[in-house]
């Protein structure tokens, strides 16, 4: 006997796709932190931005984590190209954005960049890292746009 094969309905078949692309985020969300955290833990805090993506980068890498840096991204407004841009930090499965910071304190600005790239490329989750932190969970911010 041949396994029947299972017809779904529009609705079943999107909310299995959802699922599983929830499934798929919430492994690069773990990915990701653990990429953080092994970065932390080689070069610890107080070193430049650009030195902390270069590693992130390289670790989601040896991960097998496809990830793209300084990401130029168009800025639309009401369907007009403004001939603005700007740039993701890094961009995880050309799903997730990361933005990176060496900073002494995140400031409220640096949440709503955040949310703002999310918004404008069209993204569904985000992180926030600051790397200039004595333990790297406390750096560690996710953020999401209707997810």
């Amino acid at each position: 006997m041949f396994p029947t094969a299972m017809l779904l309905n529009r609705k079943d078949a999107m909310t299995l796709r959802t699922v599983v692309n929830k499934e798929h985020f919430e492994f690069l969300a773990k990915q990701i932190f653990l990429a953080a955290l092994e970065v932390h833990k080689n070069l610890g805090p107080g070193l430049l931005e650009s030195v902390y993506e270069f590693a992130l980068l390289k670790e989601l890498q040896l991960r097998k984590i496809s990830s793209l840096y300084q990401v130029k991204v168009p800025l639309f407004y009401k369907g007009h190209d403004t001939g603005k841009e700007f740039f993701v930090d890094i961009l995880v499965e050309n799903e997730i954005i990361i933005e990176i910071k060496a900073a002494e304190l995140i400031h409220p600005v640096h949440i709503a960049q955040v949310l703002s790239y999310l918004k404008l490329a069209d993204k569904r989750m985000g992180f926030l890292i600051n790397f200039n932190v004595p333990m790297m969970k406390e750096g560690f911010k996710r953020l999401v746009n209707n997810y």
